[in-house]
């Protein structure tokens, strides 16, 4: 995966298969730090503490279409590649949480990508799930909720087209604020 916001992706959508109704991605960028970190949450089915210790393998997977997973094995090796560190925990009933960062700085370390496609994405996929998008920066932060969009959408759906380019263009909109204009 040649940038983050596809594992981002890829990962969410395991916690869509998990059951989860609720999913929080948080990315954190620090120049000052030099660090950029990831952390995916959910509330979904979770897994034995056995196949989480094994999950990093890429031969390891729930997927009967294919014996090979490479999301979370591929985030794992970024990470390590990129003088990072990663961890995921899970309770079963509980769901889990993917945790990786990168050095900021690092040659290897790959982009963040498109962060607003990657959360329009999701919320089109899943528009009935929960979905908190935190971005934080040295400059500041934002923070998207779909249930605070759906509160005030009343009974519009998020996946009508006209609210799926809002959400891409207000999350790329302070995203710009909030970086400089690097987005």
């Amino acid at each position: 995966m040649k940038e983050l916001s596809l594992n981002i992706l890829d990962i969410t959508h395991n916690s869509i298969k998990s059951g989860a109704d609720c999913i929080g991605i948080t990315v954190c960028e620090s120049e000052k730090d030099d660090v950029v970190s990831i952390e995916i949450t959910d509330n979904g089915c979770g897994m034995e503490e056995a196949f989480v210790k094994s999950v990093t393998d890429p031969f390891v997977t729930t997927r009967t279409t294919r014996k090979v997973g490479l999301g979370i094995p591929l985030l794992y090796q970024h990470s390590a590649d990129t003088d990072g560190s990663f961890s995921i925990t899970s309770e079963v009933g509980n769901g889990t949480r993917v945790f990786a960062s990168f050095k900021l700085s690092h040659l290897d370390r790959a982009p963040l990508g498109d962060l607003p496609s990657t959360v329009v994405s999701l919320v089109s996929a899943a528009p009935d799930i929960r979905f908190i998008y935190i971005h934080k920066t040295d400059s500041g932060d934002i923070r998207f909720d779909t249930d605070e969009i759906r509160e005030v959408l009343g009974d519009v759906p998020l996946s009508e087209p006209e609210v799926l380019i809002w959400i891409g263009e207000y999350i790329k909109e302070n995203l710009q604020t909030i970086s400089g204009g690097n987005v």
